[in-house]
């Protein structure tokens, strides 16, 4: 059961890094079509490059849940508490090399995502084996933490706030680009 387990996170692992990887481009592939920029990348704020983990992982998802989610009664808990770890990894990891160096590297931001990729399936698959947090009143606020998460990446593209996370170092605008 471990080593299915264990297949499906490397799996979804691959996945994300590779469906992130496209989606940082579509919305520009796409010419700017305002439907591709409810789930890609639009500009290069972090906010935008945390939604490059987070719309793939959205879709692992769902493919995941008709297939472990009875093996694993603790799938939607652990699923969004390892969202919520890789998440937050980006702006940790991205800040902290950032504030070291004063710049930054393509190949490190490259890195941060893959790490933060990396450590969110390895976190999953570790909290998936130990059969924690499987009470239904988890499995709900898991579901709707994953689907508020979902809302807020859509509704920050078209209105993000006014803060660090939201501004594009490129542009220096917040949000689609005029």
């Amino acid at each position: 059961m471990r080593r299915r387990l264990f297949w499906w996170e490397a799996g979804g692992f691959a996945a994300t890094a590779v469906l992130g990887t496209l989606l940082h481009f579509t919305y520009d592939w796409s010419g700017r079509w305002v439907v591709a920029a409810a789930f890609s990348a639009v500009n290069e704020s972090t906010w935008e490059h945390m939604k490059l983990l987070f719309v793939p992982l959205f879709l692992v998802t769902v493919v995941q849940v008709c297939f472990l989610g009875r093996t694993y009664a603790n799938f939607l808990a652990v699923r969004a508490s390892s969202a919520l770890v890789g998440l937050a990894l980006i702006p940790t990891l991205f800040y902290t090399y950032t504030g070291i160096l004063g710049y930054h590297l393509m190949w490190a931001d490259i890195a941060v995502f893959l790490l933060a990729d990396l450590g969110m399936f390895v976190l999953d698959f570790r909290l998936l084996s130990t059969g924690r947090r499987g009470a239904l009143w988890q499995q709900i606020a898991g579901l709707l933490v994953l689907w508020g998460l979902a809302f807020l990446f859509v509704w920050f593209t078209f209105r993000p706030p006014v803060l660090g996370l939201f501004l594009d170092p490129t542009t220096m605008r917040y949000g689609l680009p005029q």
